[in-house]
């Protein structure tokens, strides 16, 4: 190849990786709209989206990606806590975590009852943009990414229990977001280690509020309908309505609810 020969080729090298680049960019920007979602852009998203920059949230947390590091990232915050808690949350942080027992602590930032309901609405706008994965460990509110899924089995009885286990790791909101299976280790929500035999106790105690009649329906029961019976701790419960999403009904098959109480049933 020649000098001259080798100068054409790349010119016509670079003009074409650099035209690739351009076309690229604006296919990039005509599809803006649709991965936002921002036929869903509500005044009460854009009013939320003012709440968070006046606050500085992005100080702490991060979004897609961009902000501080200091605090979970909350790109998706709205899949792993449902609009109660993050109501309560919100009104008071200290209720949930305390810089003495977790190392942080959120501030209380005297958020009025509408910039709360707007920046929950901003939340759960961001949480639907399709953000291509990213980030590819989310750091969860609980401190720590999401426990791997177990694998699947189909050695008898065991398939049932295995796949719930994968429901309970995979759902949305994912389980593991709020709630432990170690003895002591409250998150969000309370631990569920023991959770068959606490099922059995609650069914039988006169303070039982729900329609269950035995250990699976009660678990059940407080998937698909949780304020039926209300867990004792204020940080769970407004007193009259549980702070456990209430959507599971909704999002998860009836075949996906029967395999998570299943594996639920085997935490003795």
């Amino acid at each position: 190849m020649t000098k001259n020969q080798a100068r054409i080729f790349a010119l016509v090298c670079s003009f074409g990786f650099f035209a690739i680049f351009i076309g690229l960019t604006i296919h990039t920007h005509t599809r803006i709209g649709e991965q936002t979602n921002a036929q869903n852009i509500t005044p009460a998203v854009v009013a939320g989206k003012d709440v968070w920059h006046k606050k500085n949230c992005i100080n702490c947390h991060t979004i897609l990606g961009e902000g501080a590091y200091y605090a979970p990232d909350l790109t998706k915050i709205t899949k792993q806590r449902g609009e109660a808690y993050l109501t309560a949350f919100l009104k008071n942080p200290s209720d949930y975590y305390s810089e003495k027992k977790h190392r942080r602590v959120m501030p209380d930032l005297n958020l009025t009852d509408k910039e709360i309901s707007d920046v929950i609405a901003f939340m759960d706008w961001v949480a639907e943009i399709d953000n291509n994965d990213w980030p590819p460990r989310p750091i969860h509110v609980t401190g720590g990414a999401a426990p791997a899924a177990a694998k699947d089995s189909d050695a008898g009885g065991s398939a049932p229990v295995a796949r719930g286990e994968n429901v309970f790791r995979g759902a949305t909101p994912t389980c593991t977001a709020c709630h432990s299976i170690e003895h002591g280790q409250d998150g969000a929500g309370p631990s569920l280690a023991g959770m068959a035999t606490r099922a059995e106790e609650v069914i039988a105690s006169d303070s039982y509020t729900g329609d269950a009649t035995d250990a699976a329906g009660y678990i059940l029961e407080s998937i698909v309908a949780p304020s039926k019976h209300l867990v004792p701790g204020a940080k769970y419960s407004t007193g009259t309505m549980s702070l456990m999403p209430a959507n599971y009904g909704n999002t998860l098959t009836d075949e996906e609810l029967d395999n998570l109480v299943e594996y639920l049933l085997t935490l003795k």
